[in-house]
């Protein structure tokens, strides 16, 4: 009896078997991410002989006109079952990832077909994350949302060690076409696993009239920008995540160009650090139980924007590559903590028959904005040299915390209901 209570508790709190379907399918299109992280833009310069200027367009026009092709789909998904949905954005994913080494055999692959299959991946990813928040809040009751974030969030900052140095070694025996491959066929997995959650999911019934009206397109904004607390949020998630994505060109040009660091030290510096997500993904949860989800929400908010401003101090040799590698823990640390409140956060802020379309928006958001801010960057990052621009985007960082959302609210119960508002 001993050796089982300790074993549940080994386990941690169980949230169900359609629950454990859904975290295995994350963490396989997850690990599938990751073990192709890096794979286009080396396919583009190695494979098509691409410039710069191309493989910038692939990480950021890419994702911007992805962004754009998905305004419509959070909406139009918001009345239908999102299990099938999430099976079958999975199956696009697999499909149009499968195109690149299937025109690879055969010789035709091009510069215009990859930037395609990007945008395709990057709408049907930010569909995907909707629905599937939407799916988590009716598959569990709101007490296991918490637990279940903090979990998808460990798993992602453990792909995120383990991913890229097995694709960096599949990279140099098979090259990076086989990556994509390993992560088309994650998504299958993927399906497969969110098929086996089962259970009824019934649909949800339109209050209006079933034809979709142009204005609906901008539901889920309107919905955001309405809520006080929901609104600061959202600003505050663009601007830091944009910011902190925008610095990582120039990082790579400062490291890997006049501060001569080899490419495993570069690698080294990034993926190590990751362990302090592992570490802030244990500790939402008590922290919440402790001192409260809204205290943990704007404080540990807070903390995550002071150290990116450390990297203006980069220097060479082994001082430099600690310093990067102890700020990087510290933030990364810090998000791990802030995600999953803040998710669960979110999703409890939000109507069920508003989430689709509000973590659609929410998404187009942040990946339009870290697509402007990275463009801006570098254009700075050329004027200014890339140590300036990255030091301008830590003091930047600093005034983040401005846009949380320090008042707690009333009460977090669930908003009224579209159908009874109409």
């Amino acid at each position: 009896m001993r050796s089982g209570h300790r074993l549940g508790q080994l386990l941690g709190h169980r949230l169900g078997r359609r629950f454990g379907w859904l975290w295995a399918a994350y963490g396989t299109s997850a690990l599938g991410t990751w073990l192709a992280f890096g794979a286009f833009p080396l396919i583009a310069i190695r494979v098509l002989h691409a410039g710069p200027a191309e493989v910038a367009a692939l990480s950021s026009v890419g994702a911007a006109v992805g962004a754009a092709v998905a305004v419509p789909l959070g909406p139009w998904v918001e009345f239908r079952r999102k299990r099938p949905m999430l099976v079958a954005m999975d199956l696009v994913r697999f499909a149009a990832l499968l195109t690149i080494p299937a025109a690879y055999a055969v010789g035709v692959l091009s510069f215009l077909q990859l930037l395609l299959v990007s945008v395709v991946v990057a709408a049907a990813d930010i569909t995907f994350r909707a629905a599937s928040g939407a799916y988590l809040k009716t598959l569990l009751p709101a007490g296991d949302l918490l637990v279940a974030n903090a979990r998808f969030e460990s798993t992602a900052w453990t792909t995120t060690i383990v991913g890229p140095p097995l694709g960096g070694a599949a990279i140099g025996f098979l090259g990076p076409v086989a990556t994509v491959v390993a992560d088309a066929v994650s998504y299958l997995f993927s399906a497969l696993g969110i098929r086996a959650t089962g259970g009824h999911e019934p649909r949800p019934e339109r209050p209006e009239a079933a034809r979709m009206r142009v204005r609906d397109l901008l539901d889920g904004w309107r919905y955001v920008l309405g809520d006080a607390t929901l609104r600061p949020l959202l600003f505050n998630t663009a601007l830091f995540n944009g910011l902190v994505m925008a610095t990582e060109p120039l990082l790579a040009v400062l490291m890997l160009g006049r501060l001569g660091f080899a490419p495993w030290q570069y690698g080294l510096a990034f993926a190590a650090p990751s362990i302090g997500g592992l570490l802030g993904s244990r500790l939402a949860r008590p922290l919440v139980t402790r001192f409260g989800q809204h205290r943990v929400l704007v404080v540990v908010g807070a903390l995550r924007a002071i150290w990116s401003v450390g990297l203006a101090l980069l220097g060479p040799g082994t001082g430099g590559l600690l310093l990067v590698m102890g700020v990087e823990l510290g933030l990364i640390c810090c998000c791990g903590v802030f995600n999953p409140v803040y998710a669960t956060y979110r999703l409890e802020r939000t109507a069920t028959d508003r989430v689709t379309r509000t973590l659609s928006a929410w998404a187009v958001t942040t990946k339009a904005s870290t697509a402007l801010l990275t463009a801006v960057w570098g254009v700075l990052g050329g004027l200014l040299g890339p140590r300036t621009a990255i030091g301008l985007a830590g003091v930047l960082l600093l005034a983040t915390p401005l846009l949380l959302p320090w008042r707690a609210p009333a009460q977090l119960s669930e908003p009224e209901p579209a159908a009874s508002r109409a």
